[in-house]
Formats: structure tokens, C-alpha cells, sequence
């Protein structure tokens, strides 16, 4: 009886243990995913600070010369595109929480190849441009946004592809208990804390979109 002791101790010990690193882990997936906003926040904060900054001063009238404009149609179907991915990736995790994960998961196939439109639209939109990046302030930030833009889609669907792909693989692994979408062991937790990250993502740059849409269709 006095050696089972120590090793009650030592397999609670463990388990609390495990149950800390967990906790760990989650809590630093929830905390990576909002740095990451941040930080590219940071990047378009300084192209947001050139739009205005050119736009004020206006030097020899050169931020928009004959009133040049990004081709309006284009701009905004990228824009309704990427927003419409953001709410439909985020209807499916709402699916998902009822244990609805084929539904997810036909959301998500869907948000990627919406993004990967939105991406493929940006990049084309460099050939309908009638002017020469440098040729205005207003030209030279357009086609700053348009890079960092693409950078920004192909980023949020690259995280949502993978998670995708591994909802594909937990699929088996966690079938017996209940699935990714209510299972309570560590690799069904962590998946649904990066997924809640990957949500808030494709909302942020739904959210980029509209500002910058804003800035460069509408009021330029």
C-alpha cells in the first residue's frame, strides 16, 4: 500500500502537469493570433499613413493628375469577394459548434476558393491599370496596397487550407469522441483555438478591405 502512494502522487502530479500545458498552448494560440493582427496592422497603418499624408500635401498637384482611378469594378468585386468568404467561414464555425463539421468544412473549401479569387483578381487588376506606379502619390500607394493585399489574402487562406486539411485528418482520430467540434482532447482543443484565431483573421482583412476600398474607389 505505502509504495502505491508515490505513484498516485507522481500520476497526479503528471496530469496536472499536462493539463497546464495545455492550457499553455491554448492560451499562447489565442495570444500568437492577435499579435499577428497586430502586426500587420502596423503594415498597412504605414501605407494608410503615406495615402493621407501625399493626399494633403498634394506637391505640383501630382497626387491624383487627371483624376486617375484604380478600375472601380475590379476593386470592389475583391472586396465583396473576400467579405463574403470571411461571413461564410464564419457561418460554417458556427455549424461546427453544433457538430456540424462536413458543413465546416464545405464553408471553408469554399472561403479558400474565394480568397484564392480575391488574390487572383488583385494581381490582375496590375494589368488594367492605366498609369505607371510611380507616375502620382496616388499611383505609387495603389500599387503598394495591391501587393500587400495579395500577401494578406494568400495569408488567410494558407491558414485556413491547413486547418482544413487537418480537420480532414482528425476526422478518424476523433471520431469515437465526437469529433473535432466537441472533442475535449488536446489536438480537438487545439484546433478549434487556432480555427477561432483563422476566424477573427479573415474578419480583420474583410475589415482592411472595406477601409481601403474606401480610400482608394470611393473618396480617393
Amino acid at each position: 500500500m505505502a509504495d502505491q502512494v508515490p505513484s498516485m502522487v507522481i500520476a497526479s502530479t503528471a496530469a496536472d502537469d499536462s493539463a497546464f500545458e495545455q492550457h499553455c498552448s491554448e492560451d499562447a494560440m489565442w495570444t500568437g493570433s492577435r499579435l499577428i493582427i497586430g502586426v500587420v496592422t502596423f503594415a498597412f497603418a504605414a501605407l494608410g499613413f503615406a495615402y493621407f499624408y501625399l493626399r494633403s500635401f498634394n506637391s505640383d498637384n501630382l497626387w491624383r493628375p487627371h483624376h486617375v482611378t484604380a478600375p472601380t469594378s475590379t476593386g470592389t468585386a475583391i472586396f465583396a469577394i473576400v467579405l463574403a468568404s470571411a461571413a461564410l467561414n464564419a457561418i460554417g464555425v458556427r455549424r461546427l459548434k453544433r457538430g456540424l463539421q462536413i458543413d465546416w468544412e464545405v464553408a471553408g473549401w469554399v472561403a479558400v476558393m474565394g480568397g484564392l479569387l480575391a488574390t487572383g483578381l488583385q494581381i490582375w487588376e496590375y494589368t488594367e491599370l492605366g498609369w505607371f506606379p510611380g507616375s502620382s502619390g496616388y499611383a505609387s500607394c495603389f500599387v503598394g496596397w495591391g501587393a500587400l493585399n495579395a500577401a494578406l489574402l494568400l495569408g488567410s487562406v494558407y491558414w485556413l487550407e491547413t486547418l482544413l486539411a487537418r480537420s480532414i485528418r482528425l476526422r478518424r482520430a476523433l471520431a469515437e469522441d465526437g469529433g473535432a467540434a466537441i472533442s475535449q482532447l488536446p489536438p480537438a482543443r487545439l484546433f478549434r483555438g487556432s480555427l477561432d484565431g483563422a476566424t477573427y483573421f479573415w474578419w480583420f482583412a474583410a475589415g482592411i478591405n472595406l477601409v481601403f476600398w474606401l480610400m482608394f474607389y470611393v473618396i480617393t
